[in-house]
């Protein structure tokens, strides 16, 4: 009995140990299974600006156009010139939209800017855009249902703390892409909404110790000129006793 139960134990020996070899071998090859999707995830966004930006230039170079979505007069400026990317890929400037684009998956639209000088591409944040709209859409609905401008108190002359009680609704967390901050959305006396950038808008003034304090200067561009967004469904800010200040146009 001694004999076979030794015999039984060296089989399961050898057995575990073939087992735990083949796993092994096996496991580092599973992160090699998938390399172009998994090389799809991790696409940086500033590696996806670079490249859209070359085709952009590209292309305006070859068509003196630029690819961009069809918008209205209302819309506002920086959500006004969504990339066309069927455009692109039409004429094989590019193959396919960046995994970060909206187009394909991800979490933002690439939109121009400056598009009557130097075009530049920039991204828009769609988690906050779509938190905005919601907020909007609980105001319409509330006002639709016979019920007052849920307005608190005023932040800026005309700009108001939007009373998300009255709406029987909860405060959406806003995180700002410029500094992580949380941000407060802010309603007009028209009830349209806003995302108050103003601290974002403080601290880079602070940091650059001097600021444009022509009052036709909107205070908007130092979001856009110190990184790779645009700021979503913002008012115009204007420098006013030092400090950014929200202004309708």
């Amino acid at each position: 009995m001694n004999t076979k139960y030794k015999h039984g134990a060296n089989r399961l020996l050898r057995f575990t140990a073939t087992m735990i070899a083949i796993m092994l071998f096996i496991l580092p090859l599973t992160g090699c299974l998938y390399p172009k999707e998994n090389l799809k995830q991790n696409v940086a966004p500033k590696e996806a600006i670079r490249n859209v930006q070359g085709a952009i230039d590209q292309y305006y170079s070859d068509l003196k156009l630029l690819p961009i979505l069809n918008s209205g007069q209302d819309v506002p400026k920086y959500e006004k010139f969504r990339i066309d990317f069927p455009k692109l890929q039409s004429k094989n400037y590019m193959s396919s939209p960046p995994t970060a684009a909206f187009e394909n998956g991800g979490n933002y639209y690439f939109i121009i800017i400056d598009e009557d000088t130097k075009p530049r591409v920039k991204l828009m944040d769609i988690v906050s855009f779509q938190k905005m709209n919601d907020i909007q859409n609980w105001v319409k609905l509330h006002i639709q249902d016979g019920g007052v401008l849920p307005k608190k108190d005023a932040m800026y002359p005309g700009f108001y703390e939007i009373d998300y009680a009255m709406m029987n609704q909860k405060a959406p967390t806003i995180s700002s892409v410029f500094s992580g901050q949380t941000l407060r959305a802010l309603i007009d006396d028209n009830g349209v909404v806003y995302t108050d950038y103003g601290i974002d808008i403080m601290q880079l003034i602070q940091k650059n110790g001097t600021v444009n304090e022509d009052e036709n200067f909107d205070l908007r561009s130092l979001l856009v000129d110190s990184s790779d967004f645009v700021p979503v469904k913002a008012p115009i800010y204007k420098l006013i006793n030092g400090e950014p200040v929200a202004v309708h146009s």
